[in-house]
Formats: C-alpha cells, structure tokens, sequence
C-alpha cells in the first residue's frame, strides 16, 4: 500500500515537471514571439500610415488631423506602391470588382458613308420675334382681368381687362366740354380728341362719349395680335401705369429648336445648313429645319454655343420645353481613319478633356492623359490627340478611378494640384514697369484691398463701390509706355473692374473676380517695389478649376466663399 502511494506521487511530480518544461517554458517563448511580432507590425503600420484631405489630396501627413486648409478631417492615405510613376495610381482587384471598371482598347475605326453626322441635344423654345407684351395705354386699376393662366390662347380684338382710369374720366369731362366750344374753339376741340386717341380710343368709342354726354369710369384693353399666354404680368385688383405690361402673348406657329454644340464643333457649324429633328413626342417622325442663327458668344460655364434652328408649327406639334435630338452634316470631312473611344471614357472639366489609360496590361495601373476630341458620333468621340492606336482605356468607372487618383494625391480631374502649373504661369511673365507706373498701380491696390475685403463679407454693394474706386485709379496710369501684353492684362482688368462695379449680383461679380485676378496678379508679381502681399489661392473656386486673389495678410479669407468656406485656401505665393 506505502509502495504504490510512493509510485502515485513519483507519478505526479515528473507530470508536473513535464507540463512545465512543455506548456510553461514554450507559452513564455510563444507569447514573447507573438509581442515581438506585434510590435513589429504595430510599428511598421505608424511609420508608414499617412494622412490626406479628400478635398486637397496634396496634404499629407503622418497622423491624424484636420486639415490645414478647409480644416476637414484627414482620411488615412492608400500607402504608395513602388515601381510607379509619378502620375500612375495602382488600385486593387477588389475596388476594381466593386466599382466595376471595365476597360477596352482604342483602335482605328473606318468612317462609314454616315460619319460626318453631328448629334445635338437640344429643346424647343418659344421664338422670341413673335413674342408681343400687352401693355395698359392709360393708368389705373384692373378691375377685371380676363386672362389668367399660362398657355390660354387670346384672338386679336379680344377684351383682355378692363381698367378704372381717373385721368381718362378727366379727359372725357374735358372733350364734352370742348365739343360744346368747337365751333368757337375748333383747336381745342382737336386737341382733346387726339388727347383720346393717344389712349388708344378707337373714333367711335369717342363719339359715342361725345353723343351721349356721359363720362365713363372703366375702359377696355384689346388685344392687338393674337397668341399663347405666355405670363400673366398684372393680377386683377393690381394699380398699373401707363405702359405697364399686362400680359406676354407668344406667337407658337413657329418655335426655335435650340440645341448645345461643344466649343470643339463650332467650325462644323454655318447658318443656312439643313438640320434633321426628332422629338420623344414623335420617335417615328423626322423634321427638317435650317440652321438660323449660331450665337457668337460662348458660354463660359459650359463651354457650349446655342445653335438655333426655327421651325414652322402649324399644326402645333412642338411645345415650348420639349427636348429634341439634331442631326447636321458637319461642313468639314472627317478622316477616313480615326480613333474612336465611348462617351462614358471622357472626363470634361470644362476646359480640357481627359481619359485614363492603363498602363500596365497584367496589373490595374491608370494614368490620366488628356485628350483632343473631334466631333461626336453617336455614343462616340472622335480622338485627334493624346491617343495612341492600342491603348488601353477606362470606359466605366472612369470617375472612381479618378478619386482614386485624388486620395492618393495624384493628377485627377479633381486634383487642383495639376492646376498649380498655371499658377506658376503667372510668375513666369516676364512685365516691364516704371517706377511711376508702380506707384500708381499700389495706390490702385489699396482699393482693390477693400474691394476683395466686401467679397468676404459678401456685400455686393460695397463690392461694386471699391471696384469703381479701383477702376478709377488704374484708368488714371498711363499706358504710354507700356508694352503689347503689359495693356492686355492692363485693359482687362479695367474691363472686369467695371463689369463688377455695375453688377449687383454677388455670384455675378466673383466670377468676373476671378478673370480680373487672373491679369491683375501677374502684373503685381512684376512690380518691383511691391511688399508684403501674399497670393493665394482657393482651389475649388471657379468651378474646382481654382482662383487667385491679392491680400496683405498671410492668413487666408476666402473672397469666392466668404462665410461658407472662409479658410479654404493657401499662400502661393509671397511678394
């Protein structure tokens, strides 16, 4: 019995020394390893995370914050990948999955007996050389307005109100007095009747005043042409003066189709061209128009030309508002062979054209490139430059490829960064100056101050007051001795000065702001006695293209946004 307890405890305590040495020293090994581990990782994550603005992708820091310029939150940043260029992002197989990016490879195409046909996009619009305001000839008050809703039709000669008028009571005391004196007093008795007609009497509503003796107290107003209601300017009950609009009649039995070419099609373009018209109205009907008119002013906001077509409407088939599709045989050949890339591949930022190629065939590495487009054919445009016969393009997905390149601080459409060379630009212009030129052009400078301070606060009044003031000083400089681009830039800002001084619209003004920096900061950074002013920069001013401004402080406030965004923006640039 003592022999086999004594075994027992042998048992046990060489079990006990072999969990030790196997469970005790090996977890101790095993949890050392894995901390060291740990801390490897853990260490190598903090070294390599770094920090960005989603807004300003050029930011970039090595820990968590707000961001110094529009002070949003920082995002971490996708870590670099080595062996790229410097513009290339890489993504990853799953982002391409989940944002389903597909690509395809740009190759000649062969113009078909079709090509040369530009597609518009267009609507239908009320022509303006038909349109006729109804006015009230005499003043007083409406008592009964017989037009009411938009889109009612009114025949010539139809009463359109009746109006109370107390100087054409008058006037009819006055001509039944003067009928009983014409014999005596045939002048008078002319006068006041002509006094009548100039009311828009008609000769026997005026004898019959005259007949009966009677002064009346309300008079009507006819139409004089007949039309569509176009607005109703005048309410029943409403005082109106002489002259005042009642009414706008449009005349629908001819409509303008206005349809948007790109800047790059102008020269497709000629009026007297014929052009085919479809409408979703009538999908199985073709009409024929003839250009008309091409406005000769581009529009700056979307780059686009209003292209003009008027068309007959007889039968009332076209209303004002309906979108419509032009087809017009461009005045130009196109090539015979040419590259052809999707719609859907082209990213516009209203001034150029861009495009991502991939560069790698094995990897999904992109770069973006920027583009010339000919005309559009279809779904289609047309490339004439930046692309080569067997690139490989993004074709959906385009912009989520294009934040991609964004978050990692790359050139994107989105990017101000690929913009900062045009602001370098401004540096680059070489001016010449006299000392009284500068002189003259800081004092000038003083106002401009105060103007872009009322920008910040957003006061359109006192904007308009200082960019007067300003306007006033640089038009007393002489230009004398300036040179060819030194007036250019000279005359321009004068010319936006003024275009802000009388425009009372404050989105109006900061956009003329925008162009009047654009020649009025190349000319202080080639002032030479010019100190202590600081050009800065907002990036997503002028429609994300950025926009420059002059101040005296280091410490941005933001002109373009003013309360909305006033810190967003840097110093560019130190004078």
């Amino acid at each position: 019995m003592n022999k086999n307890i004594l075994y027992i405890a042998i048992a046990v305590i060489i079990g006990l020394g072999a969990g030790w040495l196997i469970f005790g020293n090996g977890s101790s090994a095993s949890n050392k390893d894995i901390s060291e581990m740990s801390d490897h990782d853990h260490s190598g994550e903090t070294e390599d995370q770094m920090w960005t603005c989603s807004m300003h992708p050029q930011i970039m820091q090595p820990e968590a914050g707000d961001c110094p310029i529009c002070g949003m939150d920082l995002i971490p940043a996708e870590a670099g990948a080595e062996g790229l260029a410097a513009n290339e992002i890489k993504m990853t197989e799953n982002a391409m999955a989940l944002a389903n990016i597909q690509t395809t490879i740009v190759g000649n195409t062969q113009s078909s007996d079709d090509d040369g046909m530009i597609s518009l996009s267009g609507k239908i619009a009320a022509n303006e050389e038909n349109n006729t305001v109804q006015a009230s000839y005499f003043k007083g008050r409406i008592e009964r307005l017989n037009v009411n809703y938009e889109g009612q039709q009114v025949n010539r000669g139809q009463l359109l109100a009746t109006i109370y008028a107390p100087d054409l009571v008058a006037a009819q005391q006055e001509l039944i007095t003067a009928a009983s004196l014409k014999a005596s007093q045939p002048a008078l008795y002319k006068a006041v009747r002509n006094k009548l007609k100039n009311w828009k009497l008609s000769d026997s509503q005026i004898n019959s005043i005259e007949e009966s003796g009677t002064v009346r107290e309300n008079f009507p107003i006819y139409a004089t042409v007949s039309g569509t209601v176009s607005e109703v300017m005048s309410a029943q009950g409403d005082y109106v003066n002489q002259g005042q609009p009642i009414v706008k009649l449009s005349n629908l039995n001819s409509v303008w189709a206005e349809f948007d070419s790109y800047e790059n099609q102008i020269a497709q373009f000629k009026v007297g061209q014929k052009i085919n018209i479809t409408t979703n109205a009538y999908p199985n009907k073709e009409f024929e128009g003839t250009i008309s008119f091409i406005d000769p002013m581009l529009n700056n906001a979307t780059r686009t030309v209003t292209v003009r077509a008027t068309l007959q409407n007889r039968d009332d088939l076209f209303k004002p508002g309906m979108f419509v599709t032009g087809k017009v045989k461009g005045a130009t050949q196109t090539m015979g062979n040419t590259l052809s890339v999707p719609a859907s591949a082209v990213l516009w930022t209203g001034e150029r054209s861009l495009v991502y190629v991939k560069t790698n065939p094995n990897e999904p590495v992109f770069e973006m490139r920027e583009v010339t487009l000919g005309n559009r054919s279809g779904e289609n445009y047309q490339v004439s430059a930046g692309l080569n016969n067997g690139d490989e393009i993004v074709t959906n997905g385009t912009f989520t490829v294009d934040a991609a390149a964004q978050l990692q601080g790359k050139k994107s459409m989105m990017n101000q960064q690929m913009m900062q060379d045009e602001s370098a630009m401004m540096g680059d212009m070489e001016m010449s100056f006299s000392n009284a030129f500068s002189s003259a052009f800081n004092e000038a400078l003083q106002s401009y101050l105060k103007m872009k301070d009322a920008f910040v606060v957003s006061d359109p009044g006192k904007i308009s007051t200082f960019a007067k003031a300003t306007s006033k000083k640089l038009k007393e400089i002489s230009i004398t001795e300036l040179g060819k681009m030194e007036k250019q830039h000279l005359t321009k800002s004068i010319e936006m000065l003024d275009a802000i001084a009388t425009n009372d619209n404050l989105e109006n003004q900061r956009a003329h702001f925008v162009i009047l920096n654009e020649n009025i900061v190349p000319i202080a950074m080639n002032i030479e006695n010019l100190t202590n002013y600081y050009v800065q920069k907002c990036p997503m001013a002028n429609n994300n293209k950025g926009a420059v401004w002059l101040s005296t402080e280091a410490e941005i406030r933001n002109p373009y946004y003013g309360d909305a965004m006033l810190t967003c923006g840097s110093v560019i640039e130190s004078l």
